[in-house]
């Protein structure tokens, strides 16, 4: 599938997915069997560096692990990728984040509980040396760490590209850093109530190419002084857990591939996307791609 394999850099958040598939998400002291489950790797950084390497290309994952027994899942689901681990924490005995997650049936739609990384914040001492990249992704997990290798990357040239799923502190020190900004709805940095607020945000900091998503709803997009909004394709929904983390995957993908704009980039992301959204679990979409070179999309 890949028209030029290319090397990413993926920074930020890994977790323990327990994830189970039900009729819907249960009331108080209900019990519910789940129709199915499964345990994966999960986290915006490392879904999308999952969908970069399924996408033909290398993948890093600059993360924080340790050495706890729910630590070794972790390192055995991202061997099976191909993913390689740069650990920021790679002796540290305490528990990864561990998210639960339903996923209701009929919908496809996901509630989701975790810690993420709040108190497991890795100063930017830490860091190792880092390989060489065409690309970097950051997710704002790792506020510190990715700060710094944000503006290593601007040193070298190297483009960065922000998952804008939410706000969190520090993004303020990350952003000037960046080259693409794709936000979620959700993205709200302080005084920021509506979308024209978000994007005047943004620009104030100088930031050209800035895409805000919104589910099954068309993606807007600002690049220079171009305005614009791309539809998302319509698919019969299975699962959106880490649709949002492939698309990000997906863009860094494209985005590296010659001729390409950034609107296309974001247009064939969606797709990638929107293909995965129709198999249960975060695995199963990517599975298909990779055994299909492609074939179930119709890029144009």
């Amino acid at each position: 599938m890949s028209e030029q394999s290319k090397q990413g850099l993926f920074v930020g958040l890994t977790t323990l997915d327990l994830i189970y598939q039900v009729p819907q998400v249960p009331q108080a002291n209900q019990k519910l069997v789940a129709q199915a489950s499964l345990i994966a790797a999960g986290g915006p950084a490392t879904n999308a560096a999952i969908a970069f390497q399924a996408l033909g290309n290398t993948a890093c994952l600059v993360s924080r692990l340790g050495l706890h027994a729910l630590a070794a899942l972790l390192k055995q689901d991202l061997q099976q990728w191909q993913i390689q681990l740069l650990d920021l924490m790679p002796q540290s005995a305490q528990m990864p984040p561990v998210s639960s997650i339903l996923v209701t049936a009929a919908t496809g739609d996901r509630a989701v509980i975790s810690r993420n990384a709040v108190s497991l914040q890795v100063e930017a001492r830490h860091l190792l040396p880092l390989p060489s990249a065409d690309i970097v992704l950051i997710d704002g997990h790792q506020m510190a760490v990715s700060q710094a290798i944000a503006q290593q990357a601007q040193r070298q040239q190297i483009p960065v590209v922000i998952d804008g799923g939410s706000w969190k502190p520090g993004f303020e020190r990350v952003l000037p850093y960046a080259t693409y900004v794709i936000c979620s709805e959700n993205f709200r940095p302080p005084d920021c109530h509506t979308t024209t607020d978000v994007v005047a945000y943004l620009r104030e900091l100088g930031l050209a190419k800035v895409a805000i998503t919104h589910g099954d709803r068309p993606i807007e997009f600002w690049q220079d002084s171009t305005q614009g909004s791309l539809a998302v394709p319509s698919v019969s929904v299975v699962d959106t857990l880490g649709a949002g983390d492939i698309f990000h995957g997906a863009f860094c993908h494209w985005i590296l591939q010659p001729q390409i704009s950034f609107s296309q980039a974001l247009k064939q992301a969606a797709q990638v996307a929107a293909f995965c959204c129709q198999f249960w679990g975060t695995r199963e979409g990517l599975i298909r791609l990779q055994q299909t070179g492609g074939q179930s999309l119709k890029f144009e």
